[in-house]
């Protein structure tokens, strides 16, 4: 049900790793450092995914934030590839879980097995005890099955038998899903929804972008697969903590942090959505703000850094009025007419 890929070895020299702050280290130097690792492995994943800039750039977001990416596209666009780049980029543990309609709570999180031998039962962890989890075709799984991430995605442990047990850190959940519109779909729990710190949209590549694309696949040996065994690993776990705690330490102003409480209340008084987003959406928005001034290299968060978020921050938070989306407007329409008017503070 889960496949486990074991630590690779690193091919050829990383970038050096950021250190965790001690008073001998310049947190300016961190920063720098922090910002050419994330550099590299931005240049590492494009190896692998070509095109899809953007979703990229997200990814890396979420990671440097600790937060959880659901990664949403029609078949064949390459969702599960990117988690697999990312996994080979990783050092850490990685397990991948395919969700069907008959996947059980258990098949996810574990269960107890009664050991003949001892006469006793045994907790047998389930592929959820892990840094790295693919939830691939989420909504593929009805309901009960998709809410068994919810402890685990919210407080980083899962409980057994009425033991709490933790999971690895750092611990991130990147799901992919098909458009609820297809056959065969359950549209995912709002409570599970709202765990997630971003959604994202994998969209069809550019013209130019698919000639690449064809032309990397159909020169590999691997049917139509596009190959990650040549990717480096760059990053161990301790280096994403490190990566984590530096972005946190990012100087943000006041009025840019009431810029994101701003954009979040705004969601739930205007015209054409039913309903708002909630404060985990102000909070999402202030993190993920840190991670994008993080990965430009800059020494504190600007309003653009929290705008550049935001779509994909809102955009799985809140639900388009019914006569809206009868006259064909999307939610990311809506959300954008509110960027463009919610004013962002000049620094």
């Amino acid at each position: 049900m889960s496949e486990h890929t074991p630590d690779q070895p690193t091919a050829s020299p990383a970038p050096a790793t950021p250190a965790p702050a001690t008073a001998a280290s310049n947190p300016a130097s961190q920063r720098q450092r922090a910002t050419q690792m994330l550099q590299a492995l931005r240049l590492e994943l494009q190896k692998a995914v070509v095109g899809q800039h953007a979703v990229i750039d997200d990814v890396l977001t979420a990671l440097i934030a600790g937060g959880h990416v659901l990664v949403e596209g029609v078949p064949g666009l390459g969702k599960t590839l990117l988690v697999r780049a990312l996994a080979k980029c990783f050092g850490g543990e990685f397990a991948r879980i395919q969700f069907t309609p008959d996947l059980m709570p258990s098949d996810v999180t574990g269960h107890a097995v009664y050991d003949l031998q001892t006469e006793q039962f045994k907790l047998r962890k389930g592929p959820a005890f892990t840094n790295l989890l693919l939830a691939d075709e989420i909504n593929r799984a009805p309901a009960k099955t998709q809410a068994a991430l919810l402890e685990v995605m919210q407080e980083r442990q899962i409980t057994l038998e009425g033991r709490a047990l933790a999971v690895p850190q750092p611990f991130l959940v990147m799901a992919t899903q098909n458009p609820i519109e297809q056959e065969g779909t359950y549209p995912l729990p709002e409570a599970e929804l709202d765990r997630f710190m971003l959604k994202l949209r994998m969209d069809y590549p550019q013209a130019d972008e698919e000639m690449s694309l064809v032309r990397q696949v159909t020169r590999s040996a691997k049917a139509d697969m596009l190959e990650v065994a040549p990717l480096r690993t760059l990053l161990q776990a301790k280096d994403v903590l490190a990566l984590q705690k530096i972005a946190s330490e990012l100087a943000i102003d006041e009025q840019v942090l009431d810029y994101a409480v701003r954009l979040a209340r705004a969601t739930r008084t205007w015209p054409g959505l039913a309903m708002g987003a909630g404060p985990r959406a102000s909070i999402a928005l202030v993190r993920g703000g840190r991670a994008r001034a993080l990965l430009r290299g800059g020494d504190f968060v600007l309003p653009d850094d929290v705008k550049g978020c935001a779509l994909a921050v809102l955009r799985h938070r809140v639900r388009l009025a019914p006569e809206l989306d009868i006259e064909g407007l999307s939610v990311d329409q809506v959300l954008q007419q509110l960027l463009d008017q919610v004013p962002a503070p000049r620094l």
